[in-house]
């Protein structure tokens, strides 16, 4: 909770228990560089980075598709870094830091742009993760109920977000070790199962390094763009004293391995058998029932990682601002609107080309409203103690309307 001094001021933040997170400035930071990395890593498995790769067949080769991923990445992590400065030195989120450029009332056009994929993206990645469970169940048990697991998969990652940033640490630090080796094994696995036609379609494919080159590049970096906004919403919980440059690391290195192996697994898989569902794709892949069986909770896994870092905190946080919820309000909010995205359309195989689209789209909102925040911290205030102080102001005015 945000306490006020004796005058009306806001006092930051200094304590965070769990599931009690604020708006207002904190001085605690709970992740350390390394946790902070895995945190990263276990966000950004995401199923839709599958998708876009498997979008890739027919345009690129194997070269073409790391470098367009490599640059993405790399883009990314230098923008992360910039416009995370903010988060990271005052203890802001992004809905606070947004007021220093858009005002009150402005910022509700920046949260609606960054919320609104979030949803999306939370709804695609449930579905995605309740399908590889009913075919774990379906494997194991001989049930299979897609609707059940959906649900049921829904409310377990309800569950998990109202923890808050302390269940976010523990969650995504536990399992990076285990995402990335199994990413390691699939991929290997895909290559020992369809080497040959990988090598006749991908390796030995002429490609082109002309436009759908660079529009690769972009939908890599795309899938990652929404973050560029509310950096700020994790930067804050990084520990005072990590450099610009190791920030920077942090950020490609966690963000390159794991969009490196799910791009290049989904691109290697389509090319050698034309499926696009990754469920279908591996299990068709995974000869042996229990190796099987571990590679789909992997999927499931994943997808509670990816969803309750990327895709809660930045609408939660948005609804706490624009309608003065408690952050576990807005988080079961949030969950329950994913079931509004319809995902079970969303997942078909005509809709890649759409979700590509879509992708493209909120790009070109996002990156207007990441310049103008950058301009106006490091250009129009210099990143200067005169920006903290309109925050603070702007946590005063904030309490006296709640």
């Amino acid at each position: 909770m945000t306490t006020t001094t004796m005058t009306g001021g806001a006092v930051p933040h200094d304590d965070k228990k769990i599931g009690e997170e604020s708006l207002a400035p904190q001085q605690t930071r709970i992740m350390g560089p390394w946790s902070y990395l895995f945190a990263w890593l276990g966000g950004c498995v995401s199923i839709g980075t599958f998708t876009v790769g498997s979008g890739l067949v027919g345009t690129l080769n194997l070269l073409q598709t790391v470098l367009a991923i490599a640059i993405g990445c790399g883009v990314i992590g230098l923008a992360l870094m910039i416009n995370g400065r903010a988060g990271h030195k005052y203890g802001i989120p992004f809905m606070v830091q947004a007021r220093a450029a858009y005002g009150f009332s402005g910022t509700r056009l920046p949260a609606l742009v960054r919320s609104v994929p979030a949803i999306v993206w939370y709804g695609f990645q449930s579905w995605i993760g309740a399908g590889a469970l009913n075919l774990v169940s379906e494997t194991m048990f001989g049930y299979s109920n897609i609707w059940v697991f959906f649900i049921g998969f829904q409310f377990l990652q309800i569950g998990l977000s109202v923890l808050g940033f302390h269940g976010i640490k523990w969650l995504e630090n536990i399992g990076a070790v285990f995402i990335i080796g199994a990413l390691i094994y699939m991929f290997f696995s895909v290559i020992g199962r369809y080497g040959d036609q990988i090598s006749t379609n991908l390796i030995q494919a002429e490609g082109t390094w002309g436009a759908p080159f660079w529009g690769a590049t972009m939908l890599f970096l795309g899938v990652y763009s929404t973050m560029m906004l509310n950096v700020s919403d994790y930067s804050r919980e990084l520990q005072h004293g990590v450099g610009r440059g190791r920030q920077v690391a942090i950020y490609a290195n966690s963000i390159l391995p794991a969009t490196l192996f799910m791009g290049l697994i989904g691109l290697m898989v389509s090319s050698a058998t034309g499926e696009v569902d990754p469920i279908r794709v591996f299990s068709s892949a995974v000869d042996n029932p229990v190796l099987l069986v571990v590679t789909l909770l992997f999927i499931a896994f994943a997808q509670v990682t990816t969803n309750i870092l990327n895709n809660v905190v930045p609408p939660a946080y948005a609804m706490m601002d624009v309608f003065k919820l408690p952050f576990k309000a807005a988080a079961v909010i949030v969950g329950l609107l994913a079931f509004a995205t319809f995902p079970w359309l969303l997942v078909r195989d005509e809709s890649a080309a759409g979700l590509g689209l879509f992708i493209r789209t909120y790009s070109a909102f996002l990156g207007p409203i990441f310049a103008v925040l950058v301009v106006d911290y490091y250009i129009v205030r210099r990143q200067t103690g005169g920006f903290y102080s309109e925050m603070r102001h702007a946590m005063i005015c904030w309490c006296l309307q709640i």
